[in-house]
């Protein structure tokens, strides 16, 4: 059975700095784009990062600057570097990989930026 499992999540000050980690296992990792989406309370779910199987990353106005996604082949592992944190990062972020019909989801992990 495929897994997507996150971690690195907690509670950050604003202006810090966290960095999320999704292991993969059970699939071709190198073959899948790799994204991050974030969903806040009451709201819909949304990308934030995303990487594709050839390395080209792409973001939103909302977090491009602040944010670095980053994915090791070897590991299998996907990353998202979070730097200059605001309260309205606040949310749970997902791993997703997708390839062709295949597309799947972690559990997802709470970032909360509050003082």
């Amino acid at each position: 059975q495929v897994q997507l499992v996150e971690s690195g999540g907690g509670l950050v000050q604003p202006g810090g700095s966290l960095r999320l980690s999704c292991a993969a296992s059970r699939i071709m990792f190198s073959f899948y784009n790799m994204g991050w989406y974030r969903q806040a309370p009451g709201k819909q779910r949304e990308l934030v990062a995303a990487i594709s199987s050839g390395g080209s990353t792409n973001y939103p106005d909302s977090v491009k600057g602040r944010f670095t996604i980053s994915r090791d082949n070897v590991k299998n592992t996907v990353y998202l570097q979070m730097s200059s944190l605001k309260p309205e990062d606040t949310a749970v972020y997902y791993c997703n990989a997708r390839h062709g019909p295949y597309d799947y989801w972690g559990q997802g992990t709470q970032v909360t930026v509050s003082l």
